[in-house]
């Protein structure tokens, strides 16, 4: 080997290492329109069943049942900011409003009965509490803060609104328009089984989004309903809330078990804590478990095996390694990600023992 070739081949490699970083800090710098693509990519796989019904049903054209699936869910859109809105305008008005003293004071005084309450039962925590000065070291005006910046985020999240919309309108008009630019990376040999696999995975994602959505319907209405027989303030956007939490797998429903309690108790302030706040509390927490009984045993395991035909401990485990390795990204995109993975993989290598064994009954 001459030194002009290695020179060459180092030169190369230079070139392959400085292109791959300037790919990847393109793709950093472009990473909000990466996840416009994305949501929308999954809005057009949940809006591709209402079209085909429309045009195969209805015989729409199929512009017409593109702007009306658009309208349905732009409806459904309207109807959760019409939900979440005006309790947002009054948080809001009532913490523009807040004297900061006196919150302290009504959370000082919740504590107060919380450790009279455990000296009656004979659990001293109140020393333990004071060591740690936690009362001191919490910042009140840290609320109207975050609701400011939740407003002057406002005008991006529109920004952002409209992209999503006007790049799903489009996907769902031309179906292939994705599938298309992807097509241009696929070798002339194999595009007929990119196709193939294509369509499947559409199918499979398409059911498994619309099964979420069910998921979150079952949860919302467990939620609700005990939410407002314990007598819970605002139900219908707390249960809605803590639902949506639980697409995220195991990290989800944690934080909705604290929003939920934490807003019981904070709705209770000024009440007797052993009378009032303590059982609403350990209610609350008995219909969050039924929901999660409900979810974990019926919803999931339904939505696993129907739709991506995968085993719940398949998925468990899947969902588990891509929460190590991507962190909360991970355990939202795992299922999907090994759905597309395994339906190619059926394609492309159905000879190999172990792929049969992972794709068996798709």
């Amino acid at each position: 080997m001459t030194s002009n070739q290695i020179s060459n081949g180092i030169l190369k490699a230079l070139g392959i290492i400085l292109g791959v970083v300037l790919i990847l800090l393109f793709l950093f710098k472009i990473q909000s329109v990466i996840v416009y693509i994305a949501i929308a990519a999954v809005i057009s796989l949940i809006g591709r069943p209402i079209i085909l019904f429309l045009r195969r049903r209805l015989k729409f054209k199929n512009t017409i049942a593109v702007i009306v699936t658009m309208l349905i869910l732009i409806g459904l859109l309207f109807g959760l900011v019409r939900l979440f809105i005006p309790l947002i305008v009054e948080q809001g008005h009532n913490l523009a409003l807040l004297d900061i003293d006196q919150l302290q004071g009504n959370i000082e005084d919740l504590y107060g009965e919380a450790i009279a309450y455990f000296q009656i039962n004979n659990i001293d925590v109140e020393q333990s509490i004071k060591n740690s000065n936690l009362l001191s070291k919490l910042d009140y005006s840290l609320i109207p803060n975050f609701f400011n910046s939740l407003i002057s985020g406002l005008g991006s999240f529109s920004i952002g609104l409209f992209s999503v919309l006007f790049i799903s309108f489009f996907f769902l008009k031309d179906s292939k328009l994705f599938e298309n630019g992807i097509m241009t990376f696929i070798p002339d040999g194999n595009e007929s089984r990119w196709k193939n696999s294509s369509v499947k995975i559409k199918d499979l994602l398409s059911r498994y989004f619309i099964g979420l959505i069910f998921q979150i319907l079952i949860l919302f209405i467990i939620y609700t309903i005990g939410l407002m027989i314990i007598g819970v303030e605002s139900p219908i956007v707390i249960a809605f809330m803590c639902a949506l939490l639980n697409l995220i797998p195991y990290v989800g429903p944690l934080i909705g078990a604290f929003l939920m309690l934490t807003l019981t108790m904070t709705s209770s302030l000024g009440e007797s804590f052993q009378d009032v706040v303590l059982p609403k509390t350990f209610w609350v927490f008995v219909v969050f478990l039924i929901g999660q009984l409900v979810d974990n045993f019926v919803s999931q395991p339904v939505i696993f095996s129907k739709s991506v035909k995968s085993h719940p401990l398949e998925i468990f485990l899947v969902i588990l390694i891509a929460g190590i390795l991507f962190g909360i990204v991970g355990l939202i995109v795992a299922v999907p990600a090994y759905t597309a993975i395994k339906v190619i993989l059926k394609e492309f290598l159905s000879d190999n023992k172990i792929v049969k064994k992972l794709t068996k009954g798709l």
